[in-house]
């Protein structure tokens, strides 16, 4: 089998790594000759580079990657095709939906699993890992995965692996710039929402359009929802059945009462599964945080909040937890402004001290920029490596509390890492 992969954002990448690892053969191309090919299994032995000027191709015994153009003969040639969720809605997508060749339509046996959806802003790998976590100590054979930045594969690979194994639940998170996409590709049985907040507005553009998305990906559908949730009324309107849920009085071991409220839909899911509440009580108990996602470390005679925080909402959350001496900001890329509203957070709070280090980029000087036109009167320090994050980590060990966040789920999980280790050997 041959398939096409169009596009190499986040997803592509997973897609054709994927597609490589189950045996098939590929197409990639990407458009844009300055393309990120990091995260690309592309063996660097045995592959021809030809160049054409300023596009160029690599070609292997079972894949064909070509950047800077696309090849039409090479798709058509192909058995399926999956394109980047962010082309839907397109006319090319639409053309290879009424051809029947994407993917989803060309292996069909996820849609034959008892599928559960989980969308929102925040929150939303750590309340699939808990149901994860709870679906599997039942006894069921749950396969995961979804929303490419979600910290597992992404939805292509769900729809290969589902072809090749059995799986009695399928769990799906789902990006909310994604929305139609995944509503065509999986057949959802139950919906669960986090919760709605200020993200993605560049893709949104308004709370308004965001609303509508979800009210197209709820109808007819069995949702989830809190039991406080704005819009309710158009979303209850627009599926088949709600049920609210409501924060988790279980003792967890994460903190947060954002945490409370994940843990309160995971288990909301799992009632309506009809899973035992023992399972679900001892399930979220045991819980711990997700990679990446926030945690708590003591570190001498202060508490070290740490995970990403890529959104005012997310990072206004953890603000109301605690009172942070000095807050660790990673910075966006640079086309992503709307992701500069967290430094309106920060600045809001007013903490002693606020430290910019290269979360999805070195994006400083529009990271200071920002502080300066708040008038942020504090203190602002630039880290610029690990070493010198985790020493002023040090410095500010004896004050209460530190929070680092903001964006860069990788670099975050490296800092998390250090701090974990630290705090075993000193405390």
């Amino acid at each position: 089998m041959r398939a096409a992969v169009i596009g190499l954002g986040v997803e592509g990448k997973k897609a054709f790594n994927s597609l490589i690892n189950h045996g098939w053969d590929v197409y990639a191309s990407d458009l844009n000759v300055n393309v990120d090919l990091s995260g690309l299994d592309i063996p660097k032995l045995d592959m021809e580079l030809i160049k054409r000027g300023d596009s160029f191709s690599f070609i292997n015994s079972n894949f064909v990657l070509d950047i800077g153009f696309t090849n039409p003969d090479e798709i058509d040639d192909c058995d399926a095709i999956a394109i980047s969720p962010s082309m839907w809605g397109g006319s090319f997508a639409s053309k290879i939906v009424e051809n029947g060749k994407l993917l989803c339509d060309v292996l069909t046996k996820h849609r034959d699993l008892f599928t559960i959806g989980i969308t929102g802003t925040n929150g939303k790998t750590t309340t699939v890992h808990m149901i994860k976590e709870i679906l599997e100590n039942a006894g069921k054979k749950v396969l995961v995965g979804g929303n490419g930045g979600g910290g597992f594969e992404g939805y292509y690979d769900l729809i290969l692996e589902a072809n090749e194994k059995d799986y009695d639940i399928l769990l799906v998170e789902v990006c909310d710039m994604t929305l139609d996409f995944a509503n065509y590709c999986f057949d959802f049985d139950i919906v669960g929402l986090t919760n709605m907040g200020n993200d993605h507005m560049d893709v949104h553009k308004t709370v308004a359009n965001y609303k509508n998305s979800l009210v197209r990906f709820f109808k007819d559908k069995n949702i989830v929802i809190a039991y406080n949730q704005d819009f309710k009324a158009d979303f209850i309107d627009s599926a088949s059945n709600s049920i609210p849920y409501f924060e988790s009085q279980e003792e967890l071991q994460v903190f947060g009462e954002f945490n409370r409220c994940n843990a309160g839909l995971a288990a909301a899911i799992a009632i309506e599964l009809k899973i035992k509440k023992s399972i679900i009580k001892e399930s979220l108990n045991n819980f711990k945080a997700v990679a990446g996602r926030l945690d708590v470390y003591p570190l001498n005679d202060s508490l070290i909040y740490i995970g990403k925080t890529d959104n005012s909402d997310a990072l206004a959350s953890v603000l109301a937890e605690n009172n942070f001496y000095a807050i660790f900001i990673g910075t966006p890329r640079p086309h992503e402004k709307h992701r500069l509203d967290i430094l309106d957070e920060v600045v809001k709070y007013n903490p002693e001290v606020i430290v910019l280090f290269p979360g999805l980029d070195d994006n400083f000087e529009v990271a200071k920029y920002r502080l300066n036109s708040l008038n942020y009167e504090g203190r602002v320090e630039i880290a610029t490596s690990l070493d010198e994050i985790i020493a002023l980590v040090a410095e500010f060990s004896h004050e209460e509390a530190m929070l680092i966040g903001g964006n860069g789920q990788d670099v975050i999980i490296d800092i998390q890492e250090r701090i974990r280790l630290l705090s075993q050997n000193c405390n």
